[in-house]
């Protein structure tokens, strides 16, 4: 290779410099100076602080301890960015891939306050509701058009409080018996006696 060629191929190598306005350097190292910026963005921010220094992409993928990928692909998505675009949504996540969702919070705040209410109210003869009897009376309401069973039923898991760990509950009765009061309960107030430690 002559000189020419190294040049050339060296000039195809260099990255392309990013020149930011004030407007987006103020933001930028905001996000980089707030403690509680997350992570991924302050990282991204600082890439492209770092680029508008005039580093390459080697340089700064030693100096942040991050992939050169990661650089030129920050790099490159904040040059193909629209001028007019916001800091915020230059450094955003890409939308992911795949279906969208298709019932809404709104929906599925509607199915678990459904499974709150009595069968008999929605003159339904059952005790309990069955999710199959849910996806069928949120169907009758028209909160959705169709829903399985499944569905409703990961709606009901995702929305159930978290249960007192086992840990906790078996320790608690061993210091008692097995009505002692768990942190929490009202058992208490059943059998008659005060809380443990209230005196």
């Amino acid at each position: 290779m002559n000189t020419a060629e190294v040049e050339t191929s060296m000039a195809r190598l260099a990255a392309t410099a990013i020149e930011l306005t004030e407007a987006q350097r103020q933001p930028l190292e905001a996000i980089v100076r707030k403690h509680t910026s997350p992570q991924q963005l302050v990282i991204r921010a600082r890439i492209i602080l770092l680029a508008a220094q005039g580093h390459g992409i080697r340089a700064i993928a030693a100096h942040l301890q991050s992939a050169r990928g990661r650089v030129q692909s920050w790099r490159r998505r904040w040059l193909a960015a629209p001028a007019s675009a916001a800091v915020a949504s230059r450094l955003a996540d890409l939308p992911r891939p795949g279906a969208p969702a298709i019932y809404t919070p709104e929906q599925i705040c509607a199915i678990v306050a459904l499974s709150c209410e009595s069968p008999e109210a929605s003159g339904r003869p059952i005790s309990h509701w069955t999710q199959q009897a849910l996806a069928d009376e949120a169907v009758n309401r028209g909160l959705v058009e169709s829903i399985s069973q499944r569905s409703v039923g990961r709606f009901l898991k995702r929305s159930r409080p978290p249960a007192t760990p086992r840990a906790r509950l078996a320790d608690a009765r061993a210091r008692g018996g097995v009505h002692a009061a768990v942190p929490g309960s009202l058992s208490h107030l059943r059998a008659g006696t005060p809380p443990r430690g209230a005196g």
